[in-house]
């Protein structure tokens, strides 16, 4: 769509001047406070958020705590909006708008890269590394009415998907895809999940969608354990602990998974991703955090496995992910146990940052 280019951003007419966003500050609480609507500039959009999830990296690296990473220099959160899972509504567009326009239903990659660099070009804007940024961690994010953002950020948002579903695509879905696309998932690979987090149910879902022979998935906490086993995407839910291994091999008759997947982020969940491998097997790690240890010859080289490490997706695989959801005809929002108002958001933080079954989104209030 078009966009005429005016002195006054299209469509910018009818929004409030002010409104309430969720700010974090470090201390295991989510807290409102009241923020300025922004004008779109030059090759921006301002988005009506549909819906914003919750991640668990924001509970980690923002939520309990400030924390930063390599390649920043102190806390990677900067005081601004938080939530970087959004989807939503066109509402207003800037000058230099080309692709999208008012009305249209878009997706949100939540990091804006300097779109010059070899990655950016490739799409992964979350590997560049010349300024990056991300929504809801150095710039605002969605935990708010409406959104700045970037017009070569956005994904087209199918009709088929909800608000929720384009949410749940924008970071948890998009890394689960991307971790399964690397190892190659066929109907001739069964595919274990270690991990039933909300990424974890992600590579389940995608993982039956591109046709896996098998799924099953691990997860210690017997309360998500049982849930994801009622979301009719796993042909098993498994107990972690001595055994799983040796009951992965009797499951597929192949002596293992010929793809897993660790969603956990934890040293028993990788380790168990590697010995319950079958010979040739891939084995995708996404989870953050931890750290890795294994016995090399036995596990890795004698069984001939290939190890792929996979940080979110690109744009382009974003964007294919949507439209293949709608050819598979699956809802992400599946994997959703709790919707909250956004005025009900340190409610949400502390229950995803607890005893969630699955994902925990936040949506306008008026949507509730």
């Amino acid at each position: 769509m078009t966009v005429t280019s005016t002195t006054r951003p299209a469509g910018a007419e009818g929004t409030p001047g002010r409104m309430e966003g969720v700010f974090l500050p470090g201390d295991s609480t989510a807290v409102l406070r009241e923020f300025g609507v922004p004008e779109p500039g030059h090759g921006q959009v301002l988005i009506e958020v549909g819906a914003s999830g919750i991640c668990g990296s924001d509970i980690g690296y923002i939520y309990r705590g400030y924390k930063g990473y390599r390649g920043v220099d102190g806390p990677a959160y900067r005081g601004v909006i938080a939530g970087h899972e959004p989807s939503g509504r066109i509402v207003a567009a800037g000058p230099g708008v080309r692709r999208f326009g008012v009305g249209d239903r878009v997706i949100v990659y939540h990091i804006v890269g300097c779109g010059l660099c070899d990655n950016c070009r490739r799409g992964h804007y979350i590997s560049c590394g010349s300024g990056r940024e991300s929504y809801g961690w150095q710039r605002d994010g969605g935990h708010a009415p409406y959104l700045l953002a970037e017009e070569r950020t956005c994904v087209p948002l199918p009709d088929e998907l909800s608000y929720v579903d384009g949410a749940l695509i924008a970071c948890g879905f998009g890394t689960a895809y991307e971790g399964l696309r690397r190892a190659g998932v066929s109907g001739d690979t069964d595919l274990l999940v270690v991990g039933l987090g909300p990424v974890g149910l992600a590579a389940g879902m995608i993982g039956r969608g591109m046709g896996a022979r098998k799924v099953i998935g691990v997860e210690p906490s017997e309360a998500r354990r049982d849930w994801a086993g009622t979301l009719g995407v796993f042909d098993t839910t498994l107990p972690a602990g001595d055994g799983t291994a040796e009951a992965v091999a009797d499951l597929t008759g192949r002596g293992g998974a010929g793809v897993t997947i660790d969603c956990s982020g934890t040293r028993p969940g990788r380790s168990l991703a590697l010995e319950a491998a079958a010979e040739w097997g891939h084995v995708s790690l996404v989870g953050e955090g931890g750290d890795l240890c294994t016995e090399v010859s036995d596990t890795l080289l004698h069984k001939q496995l290939t190890i792929h490490a996979s940080w979110v997706t690109s744009l382009p695989a974003m964007s294919e992910l949507a439209r293949n959801l709608v050819g598979w005809r699956l809802r992400p929002e599946k994997a959703v146990s709790d919707v909250f108002p956004l005025s009900r958001a340190d409610e949400a933080y502390a229950l995803a940052a607890g005893t969630s079954k699955g994902k925990v989104v936040l949506v306008p209030d008026a949507a509730q």
